[in-house]
């Protein structure tokens, strides 16, 4: 069995098809390309997973790197997933669980994204990545670039969180700040890269293979709960590719026979000073408009239009989920509740989701014996500025 099932990549919006080991970014569409597995040729079993270490790459057949010689890790993957006893009955959800992404690499979820975007990166040849970023993503890329011994351009916006404009100084990338939003860092990035040459754009969904590693967080999920699915699954929505990959991963462990049953639901968390999804979800669109004056504290998922908005909203329909915006000072306050009854400090965007959860149980739209799971995708830490002292 080769390490890697990757057969090829394919186009969620016209069908055309792409050979996945060259150097590639959008489909000629414009939409984000897919890698695909051909699943049926996997023979790994349930039991032999379970003897693997625990780290993402343990599901190598289901990830793009051919190689393991090519792996770029730091140790990441298999976060708890943690049950909030206290916190579940102060909402009326008993069976709420937490996947805790605060303790990865780099403090987020993002750096599953660069682990596995990076090595294939890697592997099919480039030596140079440029990216815009909220900040978190842009610290991920850059210290898997280092790692592996690339080089990396990062953008980010002045307002983003220090610790990440430090995050990737420290690591030796090169920085720069931008008077604006991650559009505008977008847009120094595309003008740069017109006057540089080698330079990969890895910017969200721009390259077919983050989505890979934010993957491994679904992945994970099935395996943590005995290949038992939960009811629901929250995921706090910017770019959307966290909840894209797990949707993702669901579907590939339906196809391989190790799940059966409805899927999870599925719900994109958004702040209401930038709820594109939200808005797109109420009004029945298949894509999202861009969202004027995007401001809120929970700053990684500040994303007026994303590109793969349409995946998002895909996810969220065939799983029969939905999308729900929540206000700043509700998912600080969560943040400060999950804290004093759990002892975890969170980050805001994980805070959302609790916000979320608090909304949809006494909508009567998550029930009381629902098992839910909602992933936190950051440090409190990496977030001093939200706890005033």
């Amino acid at each position: 069995m080769p390490f890697s099932a990757l057969s090829h990549l394919d186009c969620p919006k016209c069908g055309l098809t792409y050979s996945p080991d060259q150097v590639i970014g959008l489909c000629s569409c414009g939409s984000p390309l897919l890698a695909r597995y051909d699943v049926q040729a996997i023979t790994l079993t349930k039991d032999e997973l379970a003897t693997r270490p625990p780290d993402l790459w343990r599901y190598h057949e289901l990830l793009p790197v051919r190689s393991p010689e090519n792996v770029v890790t730091l140790g990441e993957g298999m976060t708890p997933l943690l049950p909030l006893p206290r916190y579940g009955r102060e909402l009326g959800v008993e069976r709420l669980l937490m996947k805790d992404e605060g303790l990865i690499p780099t403090g987020t979820f993002k750096a599953r994204g660069a682990a596995v975007g990076v090595s294939r990166a890697y592997e099919v040849g480039v030596r140079k990545i440029a990216m815009p970023t909220n900040g978190n993503a842009g610290s991920a890329w850059a210290a898997y670039a280092a790692r592996a011994g690339m080089q990396a351009l990062i953008a980010m916006p002045i307002a983003a969180p220090e610790i990440c404009r430090r995050e990737v100084k420290v690591v030796g990338a090169e920085l720069h700040l931008i008077d604006g939003l991650i559009g505008d860092a977008g847009a120094f990035i595309r003008a740069e890269l017109a006057k540089r040459d080698g330079y990969l754009d890895v910017s969200t969904l721009k390259e077919p293979y983050r989505i890979e590693g934010k993957k491994t967080m679904g992945l994970e999920i099935a395996e943590q709960l005995g290949w038992q699915l939960p009811d629901v699954i929250l995921y706090p929505t910017g770019g959307g590719v966290g909840i894209i990959g797990i949707w993702k991963a669901l579907v590939e462990l339906r196809e391989l026979g190790w799940i059966d049953g409805p899927l999870p639901r599925l719900v994109a968390v958004q702040s209401s000073g930038c709820a594109p999804i939200v808005r797109a979800w109420e009004k029945g669109l298949p894509e999202s408009e861009p969202w004027p004056d995007a401001q809120t504290v929970a700053f990684g998922i500040t994303v007026p239009k994303a590109l793969g908005d349409f995946l998002v909203l895909q996810a969220i329909a065939e799983t029969d989920g939905c999308a729900v915006a929540v206000d700043d000072e509700d998912l600080l306050a969560e943040q400060h509740e999950v804290a004093q009854l759990e002892g975890s400090f969170i980050c805001p965007e994980g805070a959302a989701n609790f916000a979320a959860v608090r909304q949809l149980r006494e909508s009567g739209w998550i029930r009381a014996d629902d098992q839910v799971v909602a992933l936190n995708t950051g440090a409190g830490l990496k977030y001093p500025e939200t706890v005033p002292l």
